[in-house]
């Protein structure tokens, strides 16, 4: 069994949120990471504080195909290979907005991010991991409690998300002869930026608002790190980790 621990990641959408939380618990784990987000001044603060030569920070845009592969040849420049994709970079786009009133470029924005861009990082990463010796790694894609149960004014955001999970069991199955494992990790309500609002009333499907519970990000900072650590022999397809009483299971 390979039972060595990797130690070599890439994480997406690290300049804030989940994305900053998982990049910090890999670094203070001893990880060198690959910190990708769109604004450099965002990843440098994420890095702040870890060495330099096990913080590389990228700015990337994971809808410009030309970004994500100049991404993976600086991982592969710097460090060598590449152990662990965490492809978190996300939006929900614009909150509120009925089916018929919602822009296609709007549409297209969340599509081109969360969709096409986790494809086109996860696509980089299954080839390196490929090619690599040793051979394999794991990808993991941050799905959400939408992949499974849609909030309403979502259409955008939930249809991408259920479409991760699609990506997620095709990117798994096709990895298998190559050592590289692939999971999904569902998450509801960790307190961030982006959920913030949600502290304060959102929109329930009976039509009423209602505040939210939230969860330390942390908890599912620390969810991420045990997934990325287990040996390539054992993999978790899919978690979900949320804030306990959130209104997701039954009717709240």
């Amino acid at each position: 069994m390979r039972t060595a621990q990797p130690k070599i990641a890439a994480v997406t959408g690290a300049g804030s949120g989940i994305g900053r939380a998982v990049a910090r618990e890999l670094l203070d784990a001893g990880w060198s990471v690959a910190l990708a987000g769109r604004r450099a001044e965002r990843l440098a603060e994420t890095a702040e504080g870890h060495a330099a030569s096990r913080a590389l920070c990228v700015p990337t845009d994971v809808t410009r195909p030309e970004e994500v592969a100049a991404l993976f040849t600086a991982v592969r420049n710097r460090f060598g290979r590449l152990d662990f994709l965490f492809n978190n970079a996300g939006t929900f786009g614009p909150g509120g907005v009925p089916v018929e009133e919602l822009d296609y470029a709007a549409w297209r924005h969340v599509v081109d991010t969360n969709l096409n861009g986790a494809f086109l990082c996860a696509q980089a990463a299954y080839r390196q991991m490929k090619e690599q010796e040793p051979q394999g790694g794991r990808i993991i894609n941050n799905g959400s409690i939408s992949a499974h149960t849609p909030r309403p004014h979502s259409v955008a955001y939930t249809a991408t998300k259920h479409a991760l999970t699609g990506l997620t069991k095709s990117l798994s199955l096709d990895g298998r002869p190559y050592g590289i494992a692939v999971g999904q990790i569902d998450i509801g309500n960790a307190a961030t930026d982006m959920t913030e609002r949600m502290q304060r009333g959102v929109l329930q499907a009976n039509g009423q608002l209602a505040a939210e519970p939230v969860m330390d990000v942390a908890d599912v900072a620390r969810t991420v790190r045990h997934m990325a650590e287990l040996p390539l022999e054992a993999n978790v397809q899919f978690t979900t980790v949320l804030a306990t009483t959130m209104p997701y299971v039954g009717r709240g």
